[in-house]
C-alpha cells in the first residue's frame, strides 16, 4: 500500500510532509504535491504533518477522491522530486478549507 495526496492539497501545497519523508517520494507540481507510489515505503510520517489532511493511505482514500490514486502515479512520473520544505504559496491559507478544487489543478 502507498500513500496518496488528494484534492485538498491543490492551491495549498504546504510542504511540511516533504521534510519528514525518509525516501524522498514527493513530487512537486505547480500547485500541489504528489506521491510516487514506487518510492513510498508506507511509513505514515507525512500524514500527521499535512495541515490540510490531504494525505491518505491508498485503502483509506475517500470514495470521491479515488481517482487521485492513479493521478498521483501519473503526475509523479512527470513532476520533479521535492526533498526540502518550501514556503507555502502566499494565499495557501485562503484555499485550505475550500472544496471542489479539482478543476484548479495545474499540470
Amino acid at each position: 500500500m502507498t500513500y496518496v495526496v488528494v484534492e485538498s492539497c491543490i492551491k495549498c501545497k504546504y510542504t511540511d510532509c516533504v521534510d519528514v519523508c525518509p525516501v524522498d517520494c514527493f513530487r512537486e507540481g505547480p500547485n500541489m504535491l504528489a506521491i510516487d507510489p514506487d518510492e513510498c515505503i508506507d511509513c505514515t510520517l507525512c500524514v500527521a504533518e499535512c495541515p490540510v489532511e490531504a494525505i491518505y493511505a491508498e485503502d483509506d482514500v475517500p470514495e470521491d477522491q479515488r481517482d487521485f490514486i492513479e493521478l498521483n502515479a501519473e503526475l509523479a512520473s512527470i513532476w520533479p522530486s521535492i526533498t526540502e520544505k518550501k514556503d507555502a504559496p502566499p494565499d495557501a491559507d485562503d484555499w485550505k478549507d475550500k472544496p471542489n478544487k479539482r478543476g484548479l489543478l495545474e499540470r
